[in-house]
């Protein structure tokens, strides 16, 4: 039986790193092979990283893929998935490359692997470019639940820019298939919460942050509780310095926003935590069900779920536009996105149903 190969050009949209991790993870699903080329023909530097082969690598292993061009600087990979598996599976992604980044990768297919599959990972938690994996768990997890898996995240230790060290534990418990999502207006807050960390410095750090946030975010008539997470100086297991706050808001609709910020050298700990509220209530502000950051990370679910899927996104990004129209290449969805890019969207999305 001749297999046909669907070729996707990585340099379509913004021609970086998410449409090759979405092809691959949608390779995945439906089990059809896939061809990226032109990878990251947008960037300074084109060609897979490393970050970009652990994703593509352990989707693999999810599927027992063969992979073709699968090391640093190739502008082309070939994923041909032979067969769908659950169990442990344990990778490194090197210094501070994102855990995050990874989990998109490798989720969609683990979401409807045949058996419970776990993963340990080691890398970035909180690294620039990235969701930190405080709003993987608070967020995007929380929200994917909607459509049937159960997913747990455990972070064991934070790993921050430049040396990483980061260690992650997932556990996935599957299901047959995926249920839509209805999401499009945000509607009444319920309450606001979060988590301030510092590690490798002074606990006031996360304190400042969070204090800051609460103060901006109080104006809001809800309770806001931001937890603060920080190691004495001679108990820091941590590899390096670094701080952040990831925030969200929880509606009594079931909608959850999220916003965070990083820590940087000479950037005050009260200026994170004002960036991070400030995100927040910009982002709330439009009343929609999902921040500009979830809305592109759902749209494999979205596409293999069964049935009709309408959700509400605070902002509509290039990434979401790209996302869509790899979907459209390799399972020939039907999406309706109605707006305009940078301002709050409607998503219609009618899922393939894709299941085991």
């Amino acid at each position: 039986m001749v297999v046909t190969m669907i070729k996707i050009d990585g340099s379509h949209g913004e021609g970086g790193g998410q449409i090759l991790r979405t092809s691959v993870a949608l390779s995945a699903l439906t089990m059809e092979p896939v061809q990226i080329h032109n990878i990251r023909a947008g960037r300074p530097n084109p060609g897979l990283r490393n970050q970009h082969i652990g994703g593509i690598n352990l989707t693999g292993q999810l599927v027992s893929a063969e992979i073709e061009g699968l090391e640093v600087g190739s502008k082309e990979v070939t994923f041909r998935p032979q067969e769908r598996r659950g169990g442990m599976f344990r990778h490194d992604v090197g210094t501070a490359g994102s855990i995050s980044l990874v989990l998109q990768a490798v989720l969609p297919a683990a979401v409807l692997s045949p058996e419970p599959v776990s993963f340990v990972l080691r890398g970035g938690t909180d690294v620039a470019w990235s969701p930190p994996v405080d709003y993987m768990r608070e967020v995007f997890i929380p929200i994917l639940h909607k459509m049937g898996p159960e997913i747990e995240i455990l972070q064991k230790k934070r790993g921050h820019y430049p040396r990483g060290g980061g260690i992650v534990e997932c556990r996935v418990n599957p299901v047959e298939v995926l249920a839509p999502l209805s999401l499009f207006e945000f509607g009444n807050l319920k309450q606001i919460g979060g988590i301030s960390h510092c590690v490798r410095l002074p606990g006031h750090i996360a304190e400042r942050q969070a204090s800051t946030a609460e103060k901006i975010l109080s104006e809001r008539p809800r309770a806001v509780e931001i937890r603060r997470v920080f190691y004495p100086r001679n108990d820091d297991p941590h590899l390096g310095p670094g701080s952040g706050i990831v925030l969200w808001a929880e509606s009594d609709e079931g909608a959850i926003i999220g916003s965070d910020a990083l820590g940087e050298r000479r950037k005050r700990a009260e200026e994170v935590g004002a960036e991070a509220a400030g995100k927040l209530l910009e982002e709330l502000a439009t009343g929609r069900a999902l921040d500009s950051h979830l809305c592109d990370m759902l749209v494999p679910y979205l596409a293999a779920a069964r049935g009709t899927s309408i959700v509400g996104m605070t902002k509509i990004t290039s990434h979401l536009e790209t996302n869509i129209w790899a979907a459209h290449q390799i399972l020939g969805v039907e999406a309706t996105l109605e707006g305009t890019r940078g301002n709050p969207g409607k998503l219609i999305v009618n899922g393939m149903e894709i299941s085991l």
